[in-house]
């Protein structure tokens, strides 16, 4: 089951699903926007690639719900990452917990934090009641968005459960309750416009007049401009409408701002800081080092592969393009690059089984991954999403749309490298002989 929300309703999409009893995995994502003024900022100071002017498109939030039965096990947020996780744990007192556990033994691409939710219940950090309270919470949050979600795609995927399994949601009730809520929440515009927005005290005077003394100062403390209405409910264990609520007639006065929040920390973007190469095209010299990010470009089209490379390598990346897709796997777990960026179709092994293949390995499981196609629909990359992709590119792209993509992931290239000349071969190109070599 696919399709845009313009055809069908979250709603009904979820009611099939509990009609049918279904058990998979259910992916949504937003409407992209185009980032104009962001796109013309970078082609300023780079030229285009051949066959159309930089117009960057970003890719809109993104949700997954996990189903087993017709009943729902669990949701992720689609930002893969661990903060959330994290403010649900201060309930508890057990959000430091997370620094000291390994990587679980129960894994998903796209539920990273309920591998990590089970190893604490392993660890006897968090009792089986607290857990089932966790993920109800986080089931609610996610239902509260996408029920209020309005233009976007989707893509349904029969597969096997979410296991081991803690608990399971009755989807009717759920829809109904948070369905009220979605329809409460638009009374609050256009003083409080998304629960992402960050309250700080703008007129602690006149607030504090209005208040008891120690209730100001609870909400001095929590009002800070830098903790978002969402997470507010998260740490006082209440859904967002309660917290609006309570909120909103200091902002109807003017004694409490919402600020809009930067907070754009993800696993799912897969930024970690680029490894200490030896520059590319010098001669290795242990005393002087550079921090070059390192990329691969599989792509079957040699062309847009060496056109690729060259533009990378001429603004500081270490990059090489990789022609042939089963030679690309062996030769991606040789050079662990920084980033990688995939073609989507592809003869013999595809963009989705390598991006797929790539994310059951922990050496990949947190690499940004960029899936390069001609089409422009939102089923391909709805489909990239739910084989792992941290995003979307396509062609024909500009030189600055794919710098901007890389320097949001894993940083500028290093300016400073010199460019390999004809006459001495890059360390990347050394490392794929060596590979070639093996091979033979």
């Amino acid at each position: 089951m696919q399709g845009t929300l313009n055809e069908i309703d979250i709603r009904s999409i979820l009611q099939l699903i509990e009609l049918g009893q279904r058990t998979g995995e259910l992916f949504v994502e937003a409407y992209s926007h185009c980032a104009s003024g962001a796109s013309e900022s970078a082609g300023a100071r780079s030229r285009n690639m051949p066959g159309r002017e930089a117009k960057l498109k970003e890719p809109g939030p993104f949700w997954f719900v996990f189903f087993h039965n017709g009943q729902i096990a669990y949701a992720s947020d689609g930002t893969l990452s661990l903060s959330r996780l994290r403010d649900y744990l201060r309930r508890y007192r057990a959000d430091t917990a997370l620094n000291n556990l390994e990587v679980p033994a129960i894994d998903s691409i796209n539920a990273p934090e309920y591998g990590y939710l089970w190893a604490m219940l392993e660890n006897h950090i968090l009792t089986p009641a607290q857990g089932r309270s966790i993920i109800r919470s986080m089931v609610h949050e996610t239902l509260f968005d996408l029920l209020g979600l309005h233009q976007g795609a989707f893509i349904f995927d029969i597969g096997p459960a979410l296991a081991p399994q803690l608990t399971t949601l009755e989807i009717a009730p759920l829809v109904t309750k948070i369905m009220k809520q979605v329809q409460e929440w638009k009374q609050f515009h256009p003083h409080i416009q998304s629960p992402d927005q960050c309250p700080v005290i703008t007129d602690p005077a006149a607030l504090g007049n209005a208040l008891p003394h120690n209730a100001f100062n609870t909400l001095e403390r929590q009002l800070d401009g830098k903790t978002s209405l969402r997470q507010l409910s998260r740490y006082l264990n209440r859904d967002i409408l309660t917290v609006a609520r309570a909120i909103y007639p200091y902002v109807q006065q003017g004694w409490v701002q919402l600020l809009n929040s930067t907070n754009d920390e993800t696993i799912g973007a897969g930024f970690k800081p680029p490894r200490t190469k030896v520059g590319a095209g010098l001669k290795p010299d242990p005393t002087q080092e550079t921090q070059i990010p390192r990329v691969v470009c599989i792509e079957d089209d040699v062309a847009i592969g060496k056109t690729v490379e060259y533009t990378l390598n001429q603004q500081g990346y270490e990059a090489v393009a990789i022609n042939n897709p089963l030679q690309a796997l062996s030769l991606v777990f040789q050079l662990k690059p920084d980033l990688i960026l995939c073609d989507l179709a592809m003869p013999e092994l595809d963009g989705y089984e390598i991006c797929a293949m790539l994310r059951k390995s922990t050496a990949f499981r947190q690499t940004p991954i960029v899936m390069l196609t001609g089409k422009d629909g939102f089923i391909d990359r709805v489909r990239a999403r739910m084989v792992g992709a941290t995003d979307y590119l396509t062609k024909p792209f500009g030189e600055s749309e794919l710098l901007m993509l890389l320097e949001k992931y894993i940083g500028p290239g290093e300016k400073e490298v010199i460019l390999p000349d004809s006459t001495y071969p890059s360390s990347l190109d050394r490392e794929i002989e060596q590979t070639d070599v093996r091979a033979g």
